[in-house]
């Protein structure tokens, strides 16, 4: 429970719900200071609630609709859409698409009624978690009814693997990002582009001079915008010391010069899961052992065999029972677009590969060999002989910082919509 003086990232969802509720808690920062346990106090108190300064289990119930970014209401007797927008400060087309079998006016008595708060719903001033993940992804569900999720599977402490699908066309397409802890500014930006593209296609308007109903008829979009969730958690100080983080820290104790928690790329097992497939899997052994990292710790450990870690499985099984035709990974960092395995050559790989430059400004260039072998876009080019590609996003040392965002999504707009409009 949270209360005055407490930090973390969970003090930044406090403080993130309380500004999108209208109460000023100051600079989002991870801090509970004054200014936001004042704001959390009146919070508390305009809820019917003990105005104690503490985030406990009945206050984070009603923060978590502001997370999430949306509210349920029954409409009463004279209850129209434009008056409900009106109350919540919100628009009267943005509850319609949330509610699109809503019809007549007044709305009828005891209508169950989702109400899309008058924000963007995807953060980007806070660090993700495996909490954050989900209150985005149920909200974004709540908002646009056409994106549909679900789970691809669990990580190693259990948590699930959520994924996002939006489209009705014949060709699939999957994108996924922070299957390294450390590199998950990865996540909003996938989350950013689903929720624009959502929006647009809801409004009938246009993303990255695309028009959204164009994407949406052509393909069907797939999304894995956390394949690591633990070690999001770890990187971002969500985990409680003892058990798994403990353990985390022990392997570390082995790589003293990786600095940690924000070194830890690999699940909370201690498995580089983008080292756990298999296209050279043995190869990639050979490397990182050569190179020292020859048992469990942040990085680069391939693992006792390939697909060993549950959130490759997870995304292995995901893929096999699909039919992608083109995947994006994404990691930081390097402004690079790596495209090829070995001899590989997808059909239009290439011409897709400098399209991707070109709109983003990337350099285009073949993996390098030492890591090169058991990534997982090294795995399904070779399995399926398509287009996939490693983007590596931004510049510096990872964890980027949430700084660097807005030219990220920039950057990496046109190729977002690219993998689509360009198979």
């Amino acid at each position: 429970m949270e209360k005055l003086d407490s930090k973390g990232a969970r003090v930044e969802y406090i403080q993130l719900a309380l500004q999108r509720a209208g109460y000023d808690p100051g600079p989002i920062d991870g801090v509970l200071g004054p200014a936001a346990d004042g704001a959390l106090r009146r919070f508390q108190q305009a809820q019917g609630l003990d105005p104690d300064g503490v985030a406990g289990p009945a206050t984070w119930g009603r923060l978590a609709g502001y997370l999430r970014g949306y509210l349920r209401r029954t409409a009463g007797a004279d209850d129209t859409v434009a008056s409900l927008a009106q109350q919540h400060n919100t628009a009267a087309a943005a509850i319609q698409t949330a509610n699109p079998s809503l019809t007549g006016e007044p709305l009828p008595a005891g209508t169950a009624v989702t109400i899309p708060l008058g924000f963007p719903l995807v953060p980007t001033g806070v660090r993700y978690s495996s909490q954050l993940i989900q209150y985005i992804v149920e909200g974004m569900t709540a908002r646009y009814p056409f994106i549909a999720r679900g789970s691809i599977g669990g990580s190693v402490m259990g948590r699930p693997i959520p994924y996002l699908q939006m489209g009705r066309g014949s060709v699939q397409v999957f994108y996924n990002a922070a299957i390294h802890a450390n590199e998950w500014i990865t996540t909003p930006l996938l989350l950013r582009f689903l929720e624009e593209y959502a929006a647009a296609y809801a409004a009938g308007g246009s993303i990255g001079g695309t028009p959204a109903a164009a994407l949406y008829d052509k393909a069907t979009l797939f999304m894995v915008p956390m394949a690591n969730p633990d070690g999001v958690d770890l990187v971002n100080g969500v985990l409680d010391s003892g058990g798994f983080y403990d353990q985390a820290k022990t392997m570390a104790a082995d790589y003293p010069d990786i600095p940690f928690p924000s070194g830890w790329k690999a699940n909370i097992s201690g498995v580089d899961l983008n080292l756990q497939f298999p296209a050279g899997w043995e190869q990639a052994k050979q490397i990182k052992f050569a190179q020292g990292y020859t048992r469990p710790g942040p990085r680069d450990y391939v693992g006792p065999a390939p697909l060993s870690a549950p959130e490759s499985q997870a995304l292995q099984r995901f893929t096999v029972h699909r039919n992608f035709s083109l995947i994006l990974a994404y990691h930081t960092q390097g402004q690079v677009i790596y495209w090829k395995y070995l001899d590989y050559e997808p059909s239009g790989s290439r011409s897709i590969a400098e399209y991707f430059g070109r709109v983003s400004g990337y350099a285009v260039e073949q993996t390098p060999y030492a890591s090169g072998f058991a990534g997982y876009k090294d795995w399904f080019i070779q399995a399926y002989n398509r287009p996939g590609y490693t983007v590596e996003a931004g510049r510096g040392v990872c964890p980027l910082p949430l700084s660097q965002f807005d030219q990220i999504y920039r950057d990496n707009l046109g190729i977002l919509v690219g993998g689509i409009t360009e198979i």
